[in-house]
Formats: C-alpha cells, structure tokens, sequence
C-alpha cells in the first residue's frame, strides 16, 4: 500500500471515529428523555404541590397574618383533589413531558460526551468527582438553558388554583398558547425570563445528581457485595442521592419559582424582583433560610 493509500485510510478511520462520537450523545439524549417522562408521570402531582408550596407566603414573615391553605404535602395533595380533582393534581404534565424531553434529554445525553472530553483533556480517571461534578453541571445548565421557556410555562400553569390563588395567577389553556401569550405581552426577555436562576438551579442538581449517584452505587456494591443489576442498589443510591439533590438545589428551586411566576408590568418587568440576586436577597431578608428550603419533602418525593 502505498503511503498516499495509508494516509487516506488512516484520514476515513478518523473520520469515521468522530462521527460515532458526534452521534453519541443521541442515544443518551433519547433514552434520558424517554426515562424521564416516564417517571414525570408519577412525579407531577408533587411538582404542583412543591410549586404551590414554594410560593404560599411569598414575602410573607412569619409572624404576619397570612394564612396558608396548604400545611404540610399530604394535606396540600388532599385538598388539591377535592377541589381540583385528578386534572388540578396533574397540572402542567403536557410542558413538563416537554421540558423533561429537552431537559433530561440534553442534561444525559451530554453528560457522557462532556465526562469523556474532560477525561481526556485533564489526563485523569474517568471516575474522578470533580470530573463527574463539572460535567454535571455543564450538561444540567445547558439543558436548562434551552428547556426555561418550557418550566416557565409549567411553573405558571402549576401554581393556577380555582380553590385558593397563591402568587400570582397565569391561566393559561395549553403550553403553545401560554408561549404565544408570554411572548406578546413580555417579550424576548420574558420568555427566558428566569433563564440564569433555572440554569443555576439544575447546574447545581446535576452536578450533585449525577455524581453522587454513581459514586454511592459504586460503594454500595463495593461493600455490600450486591451486583450492579441489583435493584436494590438502584433504589438506595437513587434515594441518597435525592437528597443530597434536595439539600444543594432547593433554595435555587424556590428562587427560580419565584422569578418564573412573578407578576409583571406594562414594560414586561417583574413587579416583585429585578433579577434573581435580588429575590435571593428579599426572600432570605423576609423569610430567613426556611423560605429557601420550602417545598424540601414534596422536592425529596419527587426526585427520590
């Protein structure tokens, strides 16, 4: 073979080889999103609660005299379906198949691709934390990024009540309408308003996620002897995991509730916050570190 012959065979491996890598996050993308909706279904009724939660009391101290209809998650998800019924409990399950598609979708089919680029990059092990932490992190808030205009329409389509208003109050028929309706009235920038507090938010998730999870599988197997295919092992690691989740994303799961569904002006602004440094600041000043952490069982249920 001559050396123009090796060159262009070695050229076609080459080719051939990032093309299987350009490809590759395909398959995590479609699987990730299909597992996704798939848990969704059963997970949604405690995003609305954990949304109504988030937002009872917004701005309200302690001591004020503002009552809550909601005391806790099993009262909440009692008095959702007597007053509501199966569609009230399972309010914004068409955008959050959407935004789980797009989200989830891109969030675990680029985690792999990043893990491996980065492994390659710093030379070190593919098991390495800061590894896994960085490309958790990267692929949640890229995901985030190009799902916000979606959970915006959830988050508002959740927190509508006929029983009892908490916030403010978008009533939207379906997610196509709320999009147009958002665009129209707030523009560009009220469509991905919110976008940086959603990108911090599952950042901070994935990041804790995706690389918890598979740190404490690999120690459970390592000291419990259970095999990898052991549901078990799926189970507790899940279960851990999610609240190690819960404990890091909540107080930017509160923040970004809040900036999605709050009111806006003339202009498109938001009436309550500028931005979400300040309503970090107003919701910490108000209500203290519990204000951050509102919603935290009804967040465990749902990710655990």
């Amino acid at each position: 073979m001559s050396t123009t012959q090796k060159v262009s065979t070695i050229s076609s491996t080459v080719n051939v080889m990032k093309s299987k890598e350009t490809i590759s996050a395909l398959p995590g993308f479609l699987i990730g999103g299909a597992a996704a909706c798939t848990a969704v279904t059963f997970t949604n009724p405690w995003e609305v609660v954990k949304t109504r939660l988030q937002l009872q009391g917004e701005l309200a101290r302690n001591n004020s005299n503002y009552v809550r209809p909601y005391r806790n998650i099993f009262q909440a998800v009692y008095l959702i379906l007597k007053h509501e019924g199966i569609r009230g409990i399972q309010k914004g399950l068409g955008p959050a198949y959407a935004y789980q598609l797009v989200m989830n979708g891109a969030r675990l089919g680029l985690y792999d691709p990043m893990r491996n680029s980065l492994v390659k990059f710093f030379n070190t092990s593919s098991t390495s934390l800061p590894i896994s932490i960085i490309s958790g992190f990267l692929s949640g808030s890229i995901g985030a990024a190009i799902g916000s205009p979606i959970y915006l329409v959830k988050t508002r389509m959740q927190s509508y009540s006929t029983f009892s208003a908490i916030g403010h109050q978008h009533n939207y028929t379906n997610t196509f309408s709320a999009l147009q309706n958002v665009f129209q009235r707030e523009g560009f920038k009220g469509v991905f308003r919110g976008v940086d507090a959603s990108m911090i938010r599952t950042g901070v998730g994935s990041s804790t996620q995706l690389s918890s999870y598979f740190l404490i599988k690999r120690y459970t197997i390592q000291y419990s002897g259970m095999r990898d295919d052991d549901i078990l092992v799926h189970i507790f690691s899940s279960l851990i995991s999610g609240l190690c989740v819960c404990t890091n994303m909540n107080p930017f799961d509160v923040i970004s509730t809040r900036m999605y569904n709050q009111k806006v002006d003339h202009n498109g602004k938001g009436i309550l916050y500028k931005n979400t440094l300040d309503c970090f600041v107003k919701t910490i000043r108000t209500e203290g570190i519990r204000g951050l952490y509102k919603g935290f069982g009804a967040q465990f249920l749902r990710l655990g």
